[in-house]
Order: C-alpha cells, then structure tokens, then sequence
C-alpha cells in the first residue's frame, strides 16, 4: 500500500513517528533516525555501552540468533523469562546486562526496537535513544545540525521513533514509556534550540513534558511498567527510567551499535 506523501512529514526536518512502518514512511529521506524503546531494546543498548559492551540488534526467536552470536564472537541474550527459568544469565533486562561479567559483545534479539533499527541501516544513521542517555543523542543530533549549516550545507531530516509494542495479534500496541522517551529526544533538541518539528513531534514533546516532574513514577504505573513489575522485574523498570544519566550515543555500524565517540 502507497504512503501518501503527507504522512512522510517531509515539510519538517524534525519528525515522529512509530514502529516499523512509521519509521519506514518518515526516514526515507532522513539522515539520522532515532529509535527509542524505553521498556527495553534501547535501554538495554544504552547500559550495555554503558560497561563498553558492543551490541548486535537481531530479529527476535530467530533460530540463527545462536549460531549468528558465534560468528561475531559474542554472547547471546535470551528473553527475561528464559533467563529465569535457566536460573539467570544475560537477557532483554537492563539489569541483568548491568550485573553480567566479561562480557565484550552481546547479541541482542528484540521484537520491536531491534528490528526496526535493522530495518533502518541501509538508510540513515540509526541512533538508540532512551531516557538515560537522551541529551547526548539530542546534543550529538544538534552539533551536526550546527556544523552542517556553518558549511552550508543541510544536514538531512532527523526522525524520532517511538517503538511500541505488540499485541497478542500482533499489531502495533503503542506503549507509552516510548511516547515519553521519544519526547524526551525532541524536548531535548527544542530546549538545545532546534526548530521545525512536525505537529506529531511537537505532540511527542508535549506528552513528555506533561509527565516530566515525577517521571519514575509516571514509566512504573504505565502498562508496561506494571507489567514488569508484576513480573518481577522492577528493577529493569527503573534503570529505564533514569533520566540523563549516560553519555554514551549508540550508533549502528557495521550490524552492531557502539559509542559514537
């Protein structure tokens, strides 16, 4: 089905949208695309570059994950609950990658966050944004922005997608924690001095100011914060909702993400 030309926000240089068809539709001409999954994929990438560990999104249950972790000399994370069940291990959970030794790279499956940013590598530069580290993206976003224009030369559209979930059938299910993360990105870049944002990342921007003054409070009471928590995992919870507390900047490379020094 052909996407209408208005809903590839190409009249702004700074858009949003979500998941994978979202961020095919809006980064087509972009020349950064920010993906945020807060509850985990980029939180996860954000602590694991965090302990100088290097990251390969990969497509989730696929059956290759394993012999794909071998070929680039790396450790495989399984799901939460898998890990639980083995009796630990490293997983999607922030936490367990924070507390995991010796390890130097990691594969990392994810249904949401990790196949779009794959979807996305032939195209821009794809960035991991989450509250931890969201102004380093936004600073990094800005100071290409400003070198390109003191060149001459436009720097590309910038596009910030909020991942979301899946429901059981497996449509989008758009998480909340990802609204605020990707807001957080574009409230960041606004407060840096950044213009032109779309209505759509204006409203991004909004929603996330609207929860900015209790913001642990406001990512453990939505859906999937509880959902963790009932879970047992309330941890991961709040180590994603840490705000502006890693410098690191993920970028992807070459199949994996590491810190855009």
């Amino acid at each position: 089905m052909e996407t209408h030309d208005a809903h590839r926000q190409r009249a702004y240089p700074v858009r949003f949208e979500w998941g994978p068809t979202g961020a095919a539709a809006t980064a087509g001409d972009a020349a950064y695309a920010v993906v945020v999954d807060v509850l985990s994929f980029t939180t996860s990438v954000c602590v694991a570059l965090e302990r100088g560990i290097v990251v390969h999104p990969f497509a989730w249950k696929d059956q290759r994950a394993e012999e794909y972790a071998a070929s680039v000399g790396a450790t495989l994370a399984v799901g939460r609950y898998e890990a639980r069940r083995r009796g630990g291990g490293v997983s999607l959970s922030p936490a367990s990658i924070a507390a995991a030794p010796g390890v130097e790279r990691l594969v990392l499956p994810s249904p949401n966050g990790s196949s779009i940013a794959a979807a996305l590598a032939a195209g821009p530069t794809v960035l991991a944004a989450c509250l931890r580290n969201r102004t380093a993206v936004a600073t990094h976003l800005s100071d290409q922005v400003s070198l390109h224009a003191r060149r001459g030369v436009t720097s590309g559209g910038i596009t910030v997608v909020a991942a979301g979930e899946r429901w059981p059938d497996g449509s989008l299910r758009p998480a909340v924690e990802d609204l605020w993360g990707a807001g957080a990105v574009l409230a960041a870049l606004v407060d840096l001095g950044m213009d032109g944002l779309s209505p759509e990342a204006r409203m991004a921007e909004a929603a996330y100011r609207s929860v900015a003054g209790d913001l642990a409070a406001a990512v453990a009471a939505c859906a999937s914060g509880r959902e963790l928590v009932d879970g047992g995992f309330a941890e991961d919870v709040a180590l994603a909702a840490e705000l502006d507390v890693a410098n690191r900047v993920p970028a992807l490379s070459g199949g994996a993400f590491a810190h855009l020094s």
